[in-house]
């Protein structure tokens, strides 16, 4: 059977920026009908390369051809490659939640009539595509009221509201769940059916395995290869072996665990929900931790363990209602993220962009941002501390950078989540609570997580591990407690733990036997 022609080809992509080859003579060639995957370590150029695609960075920033359905393009902007029939899906995603569901889809592509929106035309048409992309909720619902997931299904009938014709999703799945996960992904699948081509940048192998029909692996801004599913041998290893230039024999660094004595305990943890006092996030939960020991934290989406993590920290989320902190045998007062950071204890949010760092700020004012006391004096900020105390964490963690006087939003996203560790690290912590440390990042930046996960454990210093991965925490965690509904329900040492035991406590509010 012959091949399809080529809906997309870049030839001789190369774009810089001040100090940064981001992309090298990259060369991509998509087929009309395909799912044609992207992969590569944070920095490699993937999302550089689709911003160039997609007129982000608009014709005349970069050097090469873009040859779409037989034609050279010059993309002056979105709205340029939008008219053509190519549309980008961005990981932040670009709904905005006060308006509709259908004042977002067709926000920018208004349907008009007289020279005024047609807002019944507008319900209807939104009707139509929602039910196209198999999602039933009412086109007047603010986005702010639906979850993650749908909202994904929103962008992507956005999409074809503008009759897309190539589709990119960058990292599409990455705030998902496993169910939502899916039902995107047989969505692509369905559109690819109806002759619509997709790109997707993804850091989960498996799923790029599932779905795509061809796969580019990028490497320090130089297209590596092209692998075609169909001519076989393709599975996440030989794509691992691409993307990082050698193969890595285990996921996780070996590790001889030296855990103490128990120092840091949680009592009959119970808090409200912010907004519904008639809901509780947290139901009475008791957990501790051993110095020198990772805790995972395992539960679906919604099961609270971030609400735990955020509560713990200083009450940043409900409305505490009972329960006790024990440290080093003494009870703790924490009433705020002050005294949590005063008592040791340090929490790397899920959303690093949102809630970890200021994107404004360079990376040595990131780094030392949490406890400006240590290179402070009169309220004065040693500016030579501040720039020496950066280059430190800049090498022992790797940040791959050409200046701590570089902004945060310039990095990657493993390179910022360095710089995030790096911050709380810079608070002499105690007890670090790491919620969700390595999503959205590629394969080896999260070996590179994984190895300071490991160090700090030696330190002596207690981590608490929330990951939505199974075999994230099974390959770090000592112990793991599950949650389900914001109740504790099992705990498991890293010998009795495995996956069908942990989704089994994940889904089921009655306790078991303790397995640890």
């Amino acid at each position: 059977m012959a091949a399809k022609p080529n809906i997309l080809e870049m030839v001789n992509i190369t774009k810089e920026f001040p100090g940064v080859l981001a992309l090298s003579e990259v060369n991509l060639a998509v087929r009309a009908g395909e799912v044609h995957a992207i992969c590569g370590e944070n920095g490699a150029g993937k999302s550089t390369l689709m911003k160039v695609l997609s007129g982000v960075y608009p014709f005349g920033s970069y050097s090469g051809d873009i040859v779409y359905q037989n034609e050279v393009q010059r993309f002056r902007d979105i709205r340029a490659s939008e008219a053509a029939g190519i549309v980008i899906i961005h990981q932040e995603l670009a709904l905005i939640p006060e308006l509709s569901i259908a004042e977002n889809i067709f926000l920018g592509n208004e349907v008009t009539k007289r020279g005024a929106i047609d807002w019944e035309a507008t319900r209807l048409a939104a009707v139509e595509l929602l039910a196209r992309v198999g999602l039933s909720e009412d086109p007047d619902t603010q986005i702010k009221d639906i979850g993650v997931g749908k909202q994904q299904l929103v962008e992507i009938a956005k999409a074809l509201a503008k009759q897309v014709k190539l589709l990119i999703l960058d990292e599409p799945t990455a705030a998902l769940n496993e169910t939502d996960s899916q039902h995107l992904l047989d969505l692509i699948k369905g559109l690819q059916g109806r002759g619509i081509s997709s790109i997707i940048i993804s850091h989960k192998l498996n799923e790029i395995a599932q779905i795509a029909d061809s796969i580019t692996i990028i490497r320090d801004g130089h297209a590596i290869e092209t692998l075609r599913v169909d001519e076989g041998a393709v599975d996440e290893d030989r794509i691992i072996r691409g993307m990082v230039g050698r193969s890595l024999q285990s996921r996780f660094p070996d590790r001889i665990a030296t855990v103490g004595e128990n120092f840091f305990e949680i009592h009959d943890w119970t808090v409200q929900h912010p907004t519904s006092s008639e809901r509780l996030v947290c139901k009475g939960e008791t957990l501790h931790v051993r110095r020198g020991e990772v805790v995972g934290l395992a539960g679906l989406v919604g099961a609270g363990r971030t609400e735990l993590a955020m509560s713990v920290f200083g009450r940043s989320y409900g409305n505490f209602i009972s329960g006790t902190i024990i440290k080093d045998g003494q009870e703790i007062q924490i009433r705020n993220v002050a005294e949590a950071i005063k008592h040791g204890i340090a929490y790397v949010s899920e959303d690093r962009k949102a809630l970890g760092l200021n994107l404004l700020d360079d990376i040595k004012r990131s780094v030392v941002s949490a406890k400006l006391s240590k290179i402070s004096s009169a309220g004065v900020v040693n500016e030579g501390a501040e720039h020496e105390v950066a280059e430190d964490y800049r090498g022992k963690l790797r940040i791959k950078t050409s200046s701590v006087e570089s902004g945060v939003d310039t990095l990657s996203g493993g390179n910022q989540q360095k710089v995030v560790l790096a911050k709380w690290m810079f608070t002499d912590p105690d007890i670090l609570i790491l919620d969700e440390p390595t999503r959205g990042i590629d394969v080896g930046a999260k070996f590179e997580i994984y190895t300071i996960i490991q160090q700090l454990a030696a330190q002596g210093k207690g981590i608490i591990l929330i990951s939505s991965e199974l075999p994230e925490l099974l390959g770090l965690s000592d112990r793991i407690y599950t949650i389900f509904e914001g109740a504790i329900t099992n705990e498991f040492t890293a010998e009795t733990a495995d996956p069908e035991l942990l989704m089994k406590s994940m889904t089921a509010t009655q306790k078991k036997a303790n397995a640890a």
